[in-house]
């Protein structure tokens, strides 16, 4: 989880970045809005899959041994949401929010928009010849 949590924290920095600096205008076309919204899906996912991991765990997590994050069932939140709001006990809200982390956004979401990408980036490379991929590698 604590991987998960670094990861997120340098996704919302990644975003907030990209929000305050302006990159150039796109080229038009079908590709470079498609490239917008998997790089937005991508964004969600990585965002959605650490969050879904902290609320469906059920205990305390240390992280990288450094301080202690506690389980959602312990917060004002999770009482808030899950059993004012939603009338449900942790053992029931746990099990849809489990499946919907592993089975729908780790066992389809995710890997279908990392090949996506993948396919996107070769599809640039050997298709139209043209330097996206070096771009992507080298930031050049």
């Amino acid at each position: 989880m604590s991987v998960g949590i670094t990861v997120a924290a340098i996704v919302v920095l990644r975003i907030l970045w990209r929000i305050f600096n302006r990159v150039p205008d796109p080229e038009p076309g079908w590709t470079h809005r498609a490239a917008h919204v998997g790089h937005y899906l991508l964004y969600a996912v990585m965002i959605v899959m650490p969050l879904t991991d902290y609320i469906g765990t059920g205990v305390n997590t240390k992280y990288y041994m450094l301080f202690d994050i506690p389980k959602f069932e312990s917060t004002a939140l999770f009482n808030a949401i899950v059993i004012q709001g939603l009338g449900m006990s942790f053992e029931e809200f746990e099990k849809p929010i489990d499946t919907f982390h592993k089975e729908i956004m780790g066992e389809y979401v995710l890997l279908l928009l990392i090949f996506g990408h993948i396919a996107a980036a070769l599809y640039h490379h050997f298709i139209l010849r043209d330097r996206t991929l070096k771009k992507m590698t080298s930031g050049r």
